[in-house]
Formats: C-alpha cells, sequence, structure tokens
C-alpha cells in the first residue's frame, strides 16, 4: 500500500512539473508574443513565480519518492535474503531525475534571483536576457523530463 502510495504522488508530481514545462513553452509563451516587453516580462515573472513554488514542492516529492521506493524494493530484497539489483530502467531514472532537480534549483535560485532583480530594477534588456535563459533551462528541462517519461513507459515502472 505505502508504495502505491509513493507511486502516485510521484507520478502527480511529474505531472504538474513536466505538464507545466509543456505548457509554459508551447503554448503560454507563443501567446504572450502579441504584448509589449515590459507587460510580458511582468507577467511572467509573475507565472514563473507560483510555478516554481509549485515546482519546489513536485521536484523534491519527485526525488524523495523515487529514492524511497528503490530503497523499499531493495529492503524487502534484503529482507527476503534476495540480491537486489536496480534495473537500468531505474536507474536512469533515478540519475535524469537528479539532473532535473538540479537544474530546476539552478534556474529558481540563480536565473530567476538575476530576472527578479531586473524586474525589479525595470531594466528590460536585462530581464529579457534573463528570461531567454530560463526558457532556454525549461526547454533543457522539458526534453530530460519527456526522455525520463519514455524510459518509464518503457518498464521502468
Amino acid at each position: 500500500m505505502l508504495y502505491e502510495l509513493l507511486k502516485l504522488f510521484h507520478v502527480v508530481a511529474i505531472i504538474v512539473w513536466v505538464g507545466g514545462m509543456f505548457f509554459a513553452h508551447f503554448f503560454l509563451r507563443p501567446a504572450m508574443g502579441q504584448l509589449d516587453v515590459s507587460t510580458r516580462l511582468k507577467f511572467m515573472h509573475q507565472v514563473l513565480g507560483r510555478f516554481f513554488k509549485a515546482v519546489i514542492i513536485a521536484s523534491v516529492t519527485t526525488l524523495v519518492t523515487g529514492y524511497w521506493m528503490i530503497g523499499r524494493v531493495a529492503r524487502t530484497a534484503a529482507e527476503a535474503n534476495t540480491p537486489f539489483a536496480m534495473p537500468l530502467s531505474w536507474t536512469i531514472m533515478a540519475s535524469l531525475g537528479t539532473i532535473m532537480v538540479l537544474i530546476f534549483f539552478h534556474m529558481r535560485f540563480a536565473l530567476y534571483k538575476r530576472f527578479n532583480l531586473a524586474i525589479f530594477a525595470q531594466d528590460w534588456d536585462t530581464a529579457s536576457k534573463n528570461m531567454k535563459t530560463i526558457r532556454t533551462w525549461v526547454g533543457i528541462n522539458l526534453l530530460i523530463g519527456v526522455v525520463t517519461v519514455l524510459v518509464a513507459l518503457s518498464g521502468g515502472i
């Protein structure tokens, strides 16, 4: 029962995180192209502030539940006196998930901080450059997230 609950929280967190990146990258950002620069940047500042709060929870939930599920399987094997060999797909998912969290933390605590300062200074050129960098890293994390989901669907969970 606990394993199934962990998996539920794990999958919901991934849906929030990867789904949010997909929505922002392919639907929200292109639709905002009609807005003037300062309005667009202020709006994205608000959106990212809210989304990044959710992703902090989702990313930590993803890591904790993922590693906890691995630990439970390993512990069950140890208690049964059977060897535990982590499947390659689990290793790939754990590695990519950890990389995604590190990238997100860089976006949230370094890049978004710079973006935030530029917004408050109304330095639209710097804010635009910061937003472009964030957008690039969101695209990279989205790609890694999609690959991770494909690994999971290929028999990883």
